[in-house]
């Protein structure tokens, strides 16, 4: 399997300070925001991995992350998006670099406590199709959400006025080569966009779709709320690693 990092857009809704650099490259707490979904891949055991970066800066993410050596990498891929075509279309741009194998997808801006190792080898084992990761929230109607039977995912909706499960879909999704293909079939939304929620329609319409639910927080990065919450979250994380390997040190002297 091979993983893909979504880092294109604009980032408008962080103006004024996407006017001068990518959304992915902010720090969230003490890093910068593209090393999370590159971890969250890394932990997974996925290290063929690609950047899809866009916009005026993304020169830079090769300046911060060269050949990914601080993730115990021995090479990234890169290829960029012209303009804001929606995350199906720049998912289209890596077809060449999977070469048929599955892709794992990580959104730039998702950010998660645990790690995916579960899911993944979950997927592996499906053997084809497509799997999302959910998450129970306490505001689904801001996200895509899964309306669902059991262990089958019946029809997802995008930003629905009355949500039919308690569950978001958060941006980590797994495809077989057949992605593209839906791909190609698609019409750009109202926004102007090839949206993921019609590829992740489309496998359901073919019961191929799977889920598994995230332990762990989850959040994404991508407004001014979010992203001080993301970095709230991860410091706090990070405050209570410290706590407990301080512990750990003190019980090991005792």
């Amino acid at each position: 399997m091979k993983g893909v990092v979504l880092a294109g857009g604009l980032g408008t809704r962080l103006r004024p300070l996407t006017a001068v650099t990518n959304k992915h490259l902010l720090p969230v707490y003490d890093q910068p925001m593209i090393h999370y979904p590159i971890r969250t891949l890394v932990n997974a055991g996925i290290t063929d991995i690609i950047i899809v970066t866009g916009g005026n800066s993304a020169g830079d993410f090769l300046k911060l992350l060269g050949n990914g050596k601080a993730f115990g990498l021995k090479h990234l891929n890169y290829t960029y998006q012209e303009g804001e075509g929606g995350i199906a279309e720049a998912l289209a741009l890596v077809e060449h670099f999977a070469a048929n194998d599955p892709v794992c997808v990580v959104l730039g801006d998702n950010i998660i406590e645990g790690n995916i190792s579960s899911a993944v080898r979950s997927y592996r084992h499906q053997g084809g199709g497509a799997k999302i990761i959910l998450k129970k929230v306490p505001d689904p109607q801001r996200f895509g959400v899964p309306e669902l039977d059991g262990r089958r995912v019946l029809r997802i909706e995008e930003k629905p006025a009355q949500p039919k499960s308690e569950y978001a879909v958060i941006g980590i999704y797994m495809y077989d080569s057949g992605v593209y293909e839906i791909i190609r079939t698609l019409e750009p939304s109202g926004r102007g966009e090839l949206e993921i929620t019609d590829v992740n329609n489309a496998y359901i319409e073919r019961d191929e779709m799977s889920w598994e639910e995230l332990e762990g927080w989850w959040t994404d990065a991508g407004t001014f709320e979010s992203l001080l919450h993301a970095s709230n979250l991860v410091a706090g994380t990070g405050a209570n690693k410290l706590e407990l390997n301080h512990e750990a040190e003190i019980s090991a002297r005792v």
